[in-house]
């Protein structure tokens, strides 16, 4: 009776998932990971692009449906602009027009009581409306994409809905999270082995080379792995050796966003764990910058390196966030005057994601890395524009602050985003006194007027 003796149970499970695995890594190997070495696309992205539009429009339809149907108003989210239309005029025209509105009939530069009022206004406008802590939490949709059932719009409607949703969970952690983790270890591990390995070239050219071509292809991957849907505009403006490449800062994945369409040397403090893996691989075939805790606080010598690197023509551009934190993607917030100094070309760059996929914005003070990553592979897509705009320089008797101002409104206009004056260190950090002073200044200007204000003796 040997012919009816079976193979044990564990002995069969392990072939099976031996069998498993081996498919699974061939079909990610043939169809996603040969083809993006060569910088191939089957279109398959843009149309799962395009499906899950007309998914998510026929999800609002349905929602306004059953809103109507229970004569219920949908909650729809202010625009970028905010509750408070804040009209852009100076601290003295406005006290000026609100004297002149109150009847004030002396002309001398005094205090007048009506001047409260002003100050009243602004802080209740700050309460009520603050155009900086809202730049700090994820932007809000006016439609549903299926990721999230927290908002007052997206509570039971109809169980066609609530079906959909339960397949979209399905789909999103049984199929796609498995696929990107796979595709974002291999990018990881390729990344790690290869850099090393070109590392020992002998010929310093032919290992430049190479290693860009490295780095390319395994950027390429890890755009893979978010299903990233990148559309890249005036390509001609692509930065080049010997200048800064600036942008605005969404997520610590823009770096792959702008790494996927050329290499950059990169800027930044040393980190442990697998991070630093990850940076001691990369600057050994590539020149990029990397910092001590404790160098990062010496601006001289900061501004020093940075300024050795962009003299070498043949080193990649550096690529910069002046920012400094991640922004929820609708404005630009004060660029650091810093990168603006060393006297070099200016390649901006705006990114703009589209948050009806999933929202790129990493709230650092909320999640961590391996939270926010997992967020982000387990959203439907990344779906980005990006704006390559002219070189910039720095003009005749324009200082620092100037120069890093003109550039980020010039970011801001491209992208749709809204220009803001703020510092983006204020997601941690109270209002400097600086500023404080300076809005004290403008006041006392409005109380001596045009005379000249006397020194202390």
């Amino acid at each position: 009776m040997a012919w009816l003796t079976f193979p044990p149970v564990g002995k069969l499970l392990c072939r099976c998932l031996g069998v498993s695995i081996t498919v699974w890594f061939s079909l990610v190997c043939v169809f996603i990971i040969v083809p993006t070495v060569f910088g191939v696309s089957f279109g398959i992205r843009r149309l799962y692009m395009r499906t899950l539009l007309r998914i998510f429009e026929w999800a609002t339809v349905r929602m306004e449906m059953g809103a109507k149907e229970r004569n219920q108003h949908l909650y729809k989210p202010y625009s970028n602009v905010g509750i408070i239309v804040k009209e852009s005029s100076s601290l003295q025209q406005d006290i000026k027009d609100l004297r002149d509105s109150a009847g004030c009939l002396s002309s001398e530069p005094e205090f007048e009581m009506a001047d409260v009022f002003y100050f009243c206004r602004r802080g209740v406008e700050s309460i009520v409306d603050d155009e900086v802590t809202k730049r700090f939490s994820a932007q809000e949709l006016e439609s549903w994409n299926l990721l999230t059932r927290s908002n007052y719009n997206f509570h039971h409607i109809s169980l066609r809905l609530s079906v959909l949703w339960v397949l979209g969970v399905l789909v999103r952690y049984g199929i796609l999270l498995p696929l990107r983790v796979t595709l974002a270890v291999t990018g990881i591990c390729l990344l790690l082995v290869l850099t090393t390995l070109v590392a020992f070239l002998p010929n310093k050219e032919f290992r430049s080379h190479l290693s860009e071509k490295v780095h390319l292809m395994c950027y390429r991957i890890c755009v893979r792995a978010l299903t990233a849907i990148i559309t890249y505009h005036h390509r001609e403006n692509r930065p080049k050796n010997g200048g800064i490449c600036v942008a605005n800062h969404t997520t610590p994945i823009d770096v792959i966003i702008l790494a996927n369409d050329g290499c950059y040397s990169m800027v930044g403090q040393v980190h442990g764990g697998l991070i630093g893996i990850v940076q001691r691989a990369m600057v050994k075939s590539l020149p990029h910058i990397w910092f001590e805790r404790s160098e990062m606080k010496d601006r001289h010598l900061v501004v020093k390196r940075l300024c050795d690197h962009v003299a070498d023509k043949t080193k990649h551009p550096i690529l910069i966030f002046p920012e400094g934190t991640c922004i929820n993607n609708t404005s630009v917030m004060m660029f650091k005057k810093g990168s603006f100094e060393i006297g070099c070309t200016v390649y901006p760059v705006a990114i703009k994601y589209d948050p009806r996929f999933g929202d790129a914005f990493w709230n650092s003070s909320k999640f961590g890395m391996v939270t926010y990553l997992l967020r982000m592979m387990s959203s439907w897509a990344i779906v980005c524009s990006v704006w390559y705009l002219p070189p910039m320089n720095r003009e005749e008797g324009e200082d620092a602050v100037q120069f890093a101002n003109r550039v980020k409104a010039a970011v801001a206009a491209q992208g749709g985003l809204v220009d803001l004056i703020w510092d983006g260190g204020l997601k941690r950090e109270k209002v400097k006194d600086a500023f404080k002073e300076e809005q004290q200044k403008l006041y006392s200007k409005v109380l001596v007027g045009n005379q000249d204000q006397e020194e202390p003796t």
